[in-house]
């Protein structure tokens, strides 16, 4: 059986190889062909357009990840299966928290050296800081991720507000209260925080604006760990710079460098300049234990597309 790692996911194709053992051809593949054939059984990539699509007449596409919003799903054979994998909501709510505890903590405030000739001073002049405790974050999108960043918050002591499409959970973590997504404005003004945690999807691309933006108010905090477009880029610029959103916590753009780009910025207007954006590289979600638990399940759904048994994290079965 041939396997091809393809895109950012090229470098794991030993691990993967490793995990299969022999009998298992796993190849990596820094881009797909510009045409001809996509020559493999299974496609390991987190992106695929509908070209590649069509010419890929393998049995499965392992997305190497939980997003596909880059994946065509509509163009991939009616005889593929597509699968994706999770592992990701353990550094991403812990990546969360620490978002949290920095925006009640303010560590910017404090000195930068505590030596003799600062210390006095210091000391005399050390500021308050605010506490977690007792403060509510509203999360929209409540699978994996949410109820991870929920079981860790509420340990704080903080309210969860869960923002769901159907206005329901399943999940062993309750939240405090559950409201629909239209609602999301109606109760951001008794929120601390925002926490974005949900695919990107027709219905979630842009959904959060202005009006969501400035009902979070200039104390409150925005943290992106979905995708950048679910925040309308003009709103978050405008109420970032003008002091109507107090903070932002960006780990995903809404541009990002192409193979061989050595020069761009991460979006269009500049967002990551702002005194009260923290940005980071998309790396929420990047441990050593997340490419473990990863490469596990895909590894096993490569197995049991060999043994002819069901696979797992199916989000199109073939037909």
């Amino acid at each position: 059986m041939k396997i091809l790692v393809a895109g950012l996911h090229a470098p794991n194709a030993p691990r993967l190889a490793a995990l299969l053992g022999a009998g298992f051809d796993v190849q990596a593949a820094k881009t797909l062909p510009a045409q001809g054939p996509i020559d493999a059984d299974v496609l390991v990539s987190n992106r695929l357009t509908a070209d590649e699509a069509a010419r890929f007449s393998g049995r499965l596409v392992q997305v190497p990840g939980a997003g596909v919003d880059a994946i065509a799903l509509d163009a991939v054979s009616a005889a593929c299966q597509v699968c994706n994998v999770h592992g990701h909501e353990i550094p991403i709510a812990e990546y969360v928290v620490h978002a949290l505890l920095e925006h009640f903590l303010e560590p910017w405030r404090l000195p930068a050296t505590l030596d003799e000739k600062a210390w006095p001073a210091v000391y005399a002049d050390r500021p308050y800081h605010r506490e977690a405790c007792g403060n509510t974050v509203a999360i929209l999108g409540y699978g994996h991720i949410g109820e991870e960043i929920a079981l860790r918050v509420q340990a704080l002591g903080m309210g969860v507000i869960a923002v769901t499409r159907s206005g329901q959970v399943k999940s062993a973590v309750a939240p405090n209260e559950v409201v629909q997504t239209p609602q999301l404005e109606t109760v951001l003004s008794r929120c601390a925080a925002l926490v974005l945690c949900c695919p990107l999807t027709d219905d979630t691309r842009g959904r959060v604006g202005d009006a969501a933006l400035r009902a979070l108010g200039p104390q409150g905090l925005l943290v992106n760990v979905a995708r950048a477009e679910v925040v309308d880029e003009a709103a978050l610029y405008d109420t970032l710079s003008t002091g109507k959103l107090g903070r932002a916590v960006l780990d995903v753009w809404y541009r990002y460098p192409a193979a061989g780009e050595t020069s761009v910025t991460p979006a269009r207007l500049p967002l990551h300049a702002l005194p009260n954006v923290r940005g980071t590289p998309h790396l929420s979600a990047l441990t050593p234990g997340l490419l473990e638990r990863r490469y596990g399940v895909i590894a096993a759904n490569i197995r049991a597309l060999q043994a002819g048994t069901p696979l797992v994290h199916v989000l199109k079965a073939a037909g």
